[in-house]
This record gives structure tokens, sequence and C-alpha cells, in this order.
């Protein structure tokens, strides 16, 4: 059960795949066991190799699972491979993961294995390690009291938790909430706890849409996503057990289904209409984007919030992007939207887009823009 900020409403809110490692590790015992490395694809070698990659060593009869024990032990998030030589070294602006090449300009297999390939003296093969990149790991309330307080907007479900991970990992900063979710709390958002107006946090988690709790944000980050997809996530979370699992299909077959999907469809367009007229100043994030391109729409979003961007932290962003709060379990295959439901739906959507359209914002995504 979670409380609305000052009202008393509640919600009922291409793996390298061989053997899975048994048991936690430390970094520095996780040597490489089959399903610990994930394949990055082909790169072209940087300009300053050693710059990029500070360790590296000739490996005799080189493979995948000699290199990327390497740079296991050495404490590197990634492992490069040449026809003779491994290299270690964390995403840089000197080697970023962003241009990734034809994987045939590193046809060539590693010495004495038929399978692997090892790239060649202009093209690395890269693996990412299990090794967690701590560049980003730090957080901490704001030295000063901020005197503007934003806020991270959104309807339920529709990704406010993974992007507060996000902002956390490329500001350094906790993110505060008019809720107290003690899930989130033992997963490590401190600032679960925080007076949501103390302006210690970097920004705020709401889904509240009335004009007097917009009115006290100075701006907003809107987040705002597929409502098929959001709906069915609220309803997962109410009805499953909380942020990371699926409802029963008796659930889906039922009453509440359709009950929720009449309550909380209108609210989904309501909520971003609500946070467009009132908002004070509001920076407009689909979910469906942010999922594609994560670092420059984290680069735009840490600007909005009024801090410098750190490179080094957006990289690291990226490599532990996931966080804790992926559904577990098998996802169910079943359309639950009936014919009658998706035509108001529909007509939800084309009626945000409009909205957004007529304040020169980004429109819905063409993935869920009706035909």
């Amino acid at each position: 059960m979670l409380l609305l900020c000052g009202i008393g409403l509640f919600l009922t809110t291409g793996q390298y795949t061989r053997l899975e490692p048994v048991h936690a590790l430390s970094n520095k015992d996780l040597l490489f066991k089959e399903g610990s490395a994930t394949f990055k694809g082909c790169f072209k070698r940087p300009d300053n190799v050693t710059l990029a990659f500070p360790v590296d060593a000739v490996i005799e009869n080189i493979s995948v699972d000699k290199c990327v024990n390497m740079c296991t032990e050495k404490e590197f998030t990634l492992a490069a491979l040449t026809w003779e030589k491994c290299h270690c070294g964390f995403p840089t602006s000197l080697f970023t993961l962003h241009e990734r090449e034809d994987d045939e300009r590193c046809w060539l297999r590693c010495a004495e294995e038929d399978f692997e390939n090892c790239g060649n003296n202009d093209y690395f093969i890269v693996y990412q390690t299990q090794v967690q990149d701590n560049r980003c790991m730090d957080r901490r309330f704001l030295p000063i009291h901020a005197e503007h307080l934003i806020a991270l907007a959104s309807f339920p479900g529709s990704g406010n938790t993974w992007t507060r991970h996000l902002i956390e990992l490329a500001t350094g900063v906790y993110t505060g909430s008019c809720y107290f979710d003690k899930a989130l709390y033992i997963k490590g958002f401190i600032g679960e706890k925080d007076d949501w107006r103390s302006g210690e946090t970097i920004c705020v988690k709401t889904h509240e849409n009335s004009r007097t709790m917009i009115q006290a944000f100075d701006s907003s980050i809107l987040l705002i996503r597929n409502p098929y997809k959001a709906l069915m996530s609220e309803f997962n979370r109410q009805y499953g057990g909380g942020h990371i699992g699926f409802a029963a299909e008796a659930r889906w077959s039922g009453k509440d289904w359709p009950v929720f999907v009449k309550k909380n469809a209108p609210w989904w367009a309501s909520h971003t209409q609500d946070w467009l007229k009132y908002g004070k100043k509001v920076h407009v994030v689909h979910y469906e984007d942010l999922k594609r391109d994560v670092f420059s729409h984290l680069k735009k979003m840490v600007l909005f919030l009024g801090l410098e961007v750190s490179e080094d932290r957006l990289l690291c962003m990226e490599g532990q992007k996931d966080g804790n709060f992926k559904r577990s379990g098998e996802k169910p295959e079943y359309d639950p939207y009936t014919a009658e439901m998706r035509a108001n739906i529909d007509e939800l959507i084309k009626t945000v887009d409009t909205e957004l359209k007529k304040r020169n914002l980004t429109a819905v995504p063409e993935e869920y823009r009706p035909r």
C-alpha cells in the first residue's frame, strides 16, 4: 500500500551461454564461468589502446574464457580480444560501446578454438564481465538543500522506479518520493525515507496529478509510457505481489481487470494532460525512447536537473541499467484487452498525442500510436 503525497488516497501499487555461477562471488573471486560474461559485439580498435584498455597481455592459445578470467581477476568490466592478446578496461569516452561494427569484421578463430572468434589487429571482440563497475555506485543527498523542487512524475506502471535507478547512477544523488515504499528502501532507494519537501534529493517521485500538487514543484520530468504496457505493469504490481511479480491468469480473466482498465485508462490520459497544463517547466521523456537510447536521454535529464554531466558515470550507468526490478518468472503471453478497451484507449492516446504536439513536444512513439 502506498500513500499519495499529501492526500489520503491509496494505491495497491545475447549472452555467452554455458553454466551460471552457483553462488555469489566477489569481483576478485568471480572467475569466468559459462554464462557469466555478456557478448557486446565487434568494435573498431580504439586510436589509443593503452589509454582505453590500461591492462593487456599476450595469452597463449587465447580464448574467451581465458581473457574474461584475466579481466575479472583484474576487476575490469570489459574484456576485449584480438587474435593473440587480451585487453581489459571500462567503457570511457575513448571506447564507449556505442559504435558496434558488423560481426564479420571480427571473424578470426581463436587459437585452438573451433567456434570462438577473437578479433584481429583492427577490430576487437568485446565481452562484459560480471565485475561491478563502481564508478557510478556512490550516492549521497545533496550537500545544500535545493531551492527548487523537481518532480519525476508518471502514471503508475510507467517505469518511474527504473528511471530513478538510472538518475541515481548518472548523478550520484538520491532521488526522493512522495511515498514510503519499504521494498524500495530495502533495495537501496535511501531517499524513500526523506521528506519529499526537504530539497535533499535530486528529484521526487510522484503519481499525483492534482493542480495543487503539480504546482508545489518548480519543474518536472514527465515520464510517459504506452498505456497498454503501463496498465498491465500496474495491474501486475497490484495483483502480482509488488514490483517484480505477475498477476495470476485468473485475475486477468475475472472481473478485476475490466474494472481496473475502466477506472485507470482515463487517468493515464488526464495525468499527462494535467502536468502539461499546470506544470511550470516540464521535460517530457517517453519510456520507449529511454529504453532505446538510455545514454542520450539520461544526459538530457541530468542537464535538466541542473547538474554537470559525467560521461564516465553515464557509461557506467549503461552497463548497470537494469537494476533490481525486472519482473521475474515467465511473462504471460495472452492479450487481456478486448476490442472495446482498445477503442477507448486508442482515443485516449490520440488525445495525449494532440496535447504534446500543441506544445511542440515529442509526440507519442510510433509503436503505440493508433493507426
